[in-house]
């Protein structure tokens, strides 16, 4: 490679394999979609095609026109016989009766946790893991096969086992989805058998790894789960936060091995040769000695295979000197491995690795060009290899997220300097671990100034104003990515369109900054409560003073409850209230731990669905916060704010017993009087109205998202001035419901939706009640500095049970509330000072 880049003059690339490959990877891709018999039919068709081509001309386009279609129709041949034999096998067959099986199996990738998203309610754990069937024991018959099979299963005992191990384990198998790359999905019943021990390249690969997780361990929390996953992939201790960060400025793809990894591998040891003075002749062999170490790192599995032989390509461009044979071999090993393994296609490793290498093979030789006028050429290898990489993989990467992030673009661009040196540093400490620990610690310590960029590049581009913002989803978004690639390619090839580039670009910021001048300030004066716009569920705070709040459920998105607290510039929360442990009001948690001060957690009666209870658990153990449970009748009062607990009842038989278990506050803050009623239904709202509790209140939070499960008798009772509606953007249940949202209107109260209306403040001054909504986003302020948790507000712990078990609690995890349990009694409600509130305009 480093000859390629070096050579005086760049020869003019050999691209006549480049249609046929293309066409033989769109066939696969496309046609494992259709039935076999179609894509036989389709394939017959290209091949008369190409004769057709042939007969009418013998020109070289033609030539290449009629290898196209016969290399699209081998494909598709290809393509059609693995799509039967998946479909119609044995297999196939016991999956389509939903049989119960005993399989034995050869792992082909490592066991994952697929945590929960949204509102999707899992009750356990999901571990996921690829497998290869070899013997399938159906109906008592054994039947011996090769097929790929995708496991499902609650039980941790896999998370153990390393790829190539051999197991035998029962379940229930169940037909893929159409397109899928695998032959069936097995529901597994218990832990797995295990046959045999990983073979020898993978004992080799885990021992690295290991190593690696060790010279890590030295290094911050977000830098050691980040450098391993920048090494060889592996995320298993990447912080949720730091992962949301990541996705959020379009950094997910670097830590997926692919041809990238390989690429900055690869560049990495030829620079070093070329440092050296290493002859030409001896650089190819060191450059596979690297790349032999990468692949025993990464573990040995087919994605990484892969994204070797696209390694391997670039090294023959280094050992020909020229890019007219690697281009050829780039498309011919496309070719083969499409045709050998047609799945290939659809997967998104394999499309990062090819195009990474053409990238490398392609832009970063006229990139060097030009960089070496200005820079080292050392200097100007090691910038040009990755970026180019980066730049070729852009419209995949867009595919793959599902979004084009407003900051994605300058974010892999100050990121483009630091993979190089952190992925390198991190392949070297995990070479040294099992040599010499503390000089693979150095080596990690060395990697930990590019990886702590990497970190400040996601964290700071996540927080500003329309990071989350998607311009464009799935294959829409790489086409949107193409077409800027191209105006990109044309405004740097013309003095003219640089200049007007840099002008329309001027004036772009000049309108951005007019509006962040000219808009309002954010939180407004005198607020006292804040309804987050975390998406499709709960997330509230109330003010208890400079920075401090009480927080009231979180949402299902960490990142936005983060950013949602750090525009109220809230950095201390003496309490957390969580109504109950639904991913919507649960998921949020660790945006709130981001950077801040957690006095205690405070959860409802019901322990359901169990694994978001195991999450939070873990998240707050960690953290050693106090975990206690609402007791009906419980009072707090501080800062000059109380609440009570109204309810806390568990109730079982319900349509949802989690929703109708649900912590009910009615809080007092600055004369405000705040009703949060949880996701409770119809028939739990009736039962507050029997025990002949007082509800009225200024502010509603409205129950269950406005759904249509509501009692209209509670929400006449409540009479609220204000009704906050927390709730999704084109959210799949329909909600607001519009016969609540009439129901409170006709009441006299102002309706706010947080998809309409973003965050909804509600301020109280100079006896005037008004309620201000965001709206877009806007720019976070400045966040107060953290204090001493002792000295967060001058209250005293009372002990209370219902503690659970298994949380630590350390010394200075004091209670930050004044608390006295008593019944809930039926009272008047406070004399009408806020009488004279008029609600203002937005």
């Amino acid at each position: 490679m480093a000859a390629l880049l070096d050579e005086p003059e760049l020869e003019a690339p050999d691209l006549r394999l480049g249609l046929p490959a293309a066409g033989a990877w769109v066939t696969a891709w496309q046609g494992r979609l259709l039935p076999p018999y179609l894509l036989v039919l389709v394939a017959v068709g290209l091949v008369l095609a190409a004769g057709l081509v042939l007969l009418r001309s013998t020109r070289s386009r033609a030539a290449v026109l009629a290898a196209t279609c016969v290399c699209a129709a081998a494909a598709g041949f290809a393509t059609a016989a693995r799509v039967h034999a998946r479909s119609h096998g044995p297999l196939a067959q016991a999956a389509a009766r939903a049989s119960a099986v005993t399989v034995e199996a050869v792992l082909m990738d490592d066991p994952r946790v697929v945590p929960p998203k949204g509102d999707v309610l899992m009750f356990q754990q999901l571990v996921v893991v690829r497998v290869r069937v070899e013997r399938l024991a159906v109906a008592g018959r054994e039947i011996r096969l090769r097929q790929p099979v995708l496991v499902l299963t609650s039980d941790d005992h896999w998370l153990g086992l390393s790829p190539s191990q051999r197991v035998r384990v029962e379940g229930r198998v169940r037909t893929a989805g159409r397109g899928d790359d695998v032959a069936a999905l097995l529901s597994a019943r218990g832990p797995p058998t295990v046959l045999s021990g990983p073979s020898v390249l993978q004992r080799a690969a885990g021992r690295l790894r290991r190593g690696l997780q060790e010279a890590v361990s030295v290094l911050p929390s977000d830098e050691r789960g980040l450098l391993p996953g920048l090494v060889e992939g592996d995320t298993s201790q990447l912080d949720s936060r730091l992962r949301d960060d990541f996705r959020t400025t379009g950094l997910t793809h670097l830590t997926a091995v692919s041809g990238t990894n390989v690429a900055v591998v690869l560049g990495a040891a030829l620079v070093l040769c070329g440092l050296l003075r290493v002859g030409l002749r001896w650089r190819p062999p060191l450059a596979a000695a690297v790349l032999l170490a990468f692949v025993v790192l990464a573990r040995p599995s087919p994605s990484v295979l892969r994204a070797a032989v696209m390694g391997v390509i670039a090294l023959l461009a280094l050992a020909t000197g020229s890019r007219r044979q690697a281009l050829p071999a780039l498309c011919a090993a496309v070719l083969v491995l499409v045709l050998l393994s047609p799945e290939l296609a659809a997967q998104p490793g394999f499309a990062l690795s090819a195009l990474a290498t053409a990238g490398l093979l392609l832009i970063a030789p006229v990139w060097r060009e030009r960089l070496a006028q200005h820079l080292p050429g050392w200097l100007a290898d090691a910038l040009a290899v990755p970026a180019a990489a980066q730049l070729a993989c852009t419209p995949v990467v867009v595919a793959i997220s599902g979004q084009v992030g407003l900051y994605a673009v300058p974010a892999n661009l100050l990121a483009v300097p630091a993979v190089a040196p952190a992925t390198v540093l991190g392949v070297v400490a995990a070479l040294l671990a099992p040599v010499c620990l503390p000089l693979a610690q150095l080596a990690a310590w060395c990697a930990f100034v590019p990886t702590h960029w990497l970190v400040m590049v996601a964290h700071t581009g996540a927080r500003q104003p329309g990071a989350g913002l998607s311009l464009a989803n799935g294959w829409l978004g790489a086409f949107v990515a193409l077409i800027a690639i191209g105006l990109g390619a044309l405004v740097l090839h013309s003095s003219r369109l640089r200049r007007a580039a840099a002008a329309a670009t001027v004036g772009v910021l000049l309108a951005l900054l007019a509006v962040v001048v000219v808009r309002p300030p954010w939180p407004p004066p005198g607020w006292v409560l804040a309804s987050c716009d975390v998406g499709q569920g709960d997330g509230f705070v109330v003010r208890l003073g400079a920075g401090t709040g009480l927080v009231v459920d979180t949402g299902p998105d960490a990142q936005k409850m983060d950013g949602c607290l750090s525009r109220l510039g809230i950095r201390r929360i003496p309490l957390l209230v969580l109504t109950h442990l639904h991913a919507d009001h649960v998921e949020g948690v660790p945006g709130l731990l981001r950077g801040r001060q957690v006095g205690e957690v405070e959860i409802g009666p019901l322990d359901e669905p169990r694994v978001e209870r195991a999450r939070l658990l873990g998240w707050l153990r960690s953290r050693h916060i106090r975990v206690v449970r609402a007791q009906i009748g419980e009072v707090r009062r501080t800062a000059g704010v109380s609440w009570q607990v109204l309810d806390a009842t568990a109730r079982h038989g319900t349509d949802s017993d989690p929703n109708n278990s649900s912590i009910v506050l009615r809080l007092v803050t600055h004369g405000v009087t705040v009703l949060f009623a949880g996701d409770l239904e119809g028939d739990a709202q009736k039962s507050l109205l029997e025990r002949g509790i007082d509800l009225r209140a200024d502010v509603l939070k409205v129950p269950h998202h406005g759904s249509r499960k509501q009692d209209p008798d509670f929400l006449d009772a409540v009479h609220a001035r204000i009704a906050l509606t927390p709730v999704g953007a084109g959210n799949p249940y329909g909600h607001p419901a519009a016969s609540t949202l009439q129901r409170l209107e006709r009441h006299g109260a102002r309706t706010y939706r947080s998809d309409r209306d973003g965050d909804v403040a509600v301020v109280s001054r100079g006896g005037r009640l008004t309620s201000v909504g965001r709206g877009g986003d806007g720019v976070p302020p400045r966040a107060a500095a953290a204090g001493d948790l002792h000295h967060l507000l001058p209250a005293t712990f009372v002990q209370r049970p219902g503690t659970l078990p298994g949380i630590p609690v350390p010394a200075e995890a004091m209670a930050v509330c004044d608390v006295a349990v008593g019944p809930v009694a039926p009272r008047a409600r406070p004399p009408p000072a806020v009488g004279t509130w008029r609600r203002a305009a937005t």
